[in-house]
């Protein structure tokens, strides 16, 4: 069933999530990814890394756009993504290492156990950090490159970009969240860049029949990039008009659904 032009359809789908929600964009896509990929010859034992692999090799197009429109508004804090690639890029590449040899069925269970307790921080955590504008000294130094190795491990293992984890370290920091968000969207593309390497290159041979690099699956992971950049902006004026808490419900919720189907889709 070669009907590729699902995948930008899943593209504009994830693009407009992603641009509403702020996070989660990532986990849309795996758990979207998980079900249909089978429908393209991929094995089912192998539909778990290949959705996680080729959703990280989308997030590095659409994080690329997302970090240069934050740049032009001023909002990227590039010490301290200086800080943090090496440790990003590490932890990407050895989290997807571990990944490959993962079991399918241990997959599910980690990135659904990550969509709820995503969801529940969105739900209860608390907002914290400096306001807008306000002029805060970037982040630097050794601790903020370990962080990065542990936040793009785990991002690896999950098929995110990392801003659910990254933005709420540096708000934690003192960082106000637009410069928080505009930041983790450039740590988002060496997270996806050191991962989706990691997926392509640590792969068996004939990890998957075709028209694939390892792990990844071209034409989803292209046919997603696209359009979830061209999709992206309808979401984020969309977010303006829905208030906060509204859109933290909407989160929560989203991601209490998303880690259900990546398990039923087992």
């Amino acid at each position: 069933m070669q009907h590729f032009w699902i995948f930008p359809l899943l593209g504009i789908i994830a693009g407009v999530l992603a641009g509403l929600l702020g996070i989660g964009g990532g986990l849309v896509l795996v758990a979207a990814l998980v079900w249909l990929l089978p429908w393209f010859g991929i094995p089912q034992e192998a539909a778990m890394h290949a959705a996680l692999a080729s959703s990280l090799a989308s997030i590095v197009l659409t994080a690329t756009s997302s970090a240069t429109a934050h740049h032009r508004r001023g909002s990227v804090m590039w010490p301290t993504v200086a800080w943090m690639v090496p440790g990003l890029l590490l932890g990407g590449w050895l989290g997807s290492g571990v990944a490959v040899y993962l079991d399918d069925a241990v997959l599910r269970w980690v990135v659904a156990i990550y969509c709820l307790i995503a969801g529940a921080q969105m739900a209860f955590g608390k907002t914290r950090g400096a306001p807008d504008g306000q002029a805060v000294p970037a982040p630097r130094g050794w601790p903020m490159t370990v962080a990065g190795s542990a936040i793009g491990a785990v991002s690896a293992v999950v098929g995110i970009g990392g801003g659910s984890m990254t933005v709420p370290l540096l708000v934690h920091r003192g960082v106000a969240p637009v410069r928080a968000v505009g930041t983790s969207s450039a740590c988002g593309v060496a997270i996806a860049i050191g991962s989706a390497l990691g997926y392509a290159l640590h792969a068996p041979a004939g990890a998957l029949p075709q028209h694939a690099v390892g792990y990844v699956y071209l034409p989803a992971a292209i046919g997603v990039a696209i359009a979830s950049v061209l999709a992206a902006p309808y979401g984020t004026r969309l977010a303006h008009r829905i208030s906060g808490v509204a859109l933290k419900r909407v989160f929560a919720i989203f991601m209490v659904v998303m880690g259900i189907s990546i398990i039923v889709a087992g």
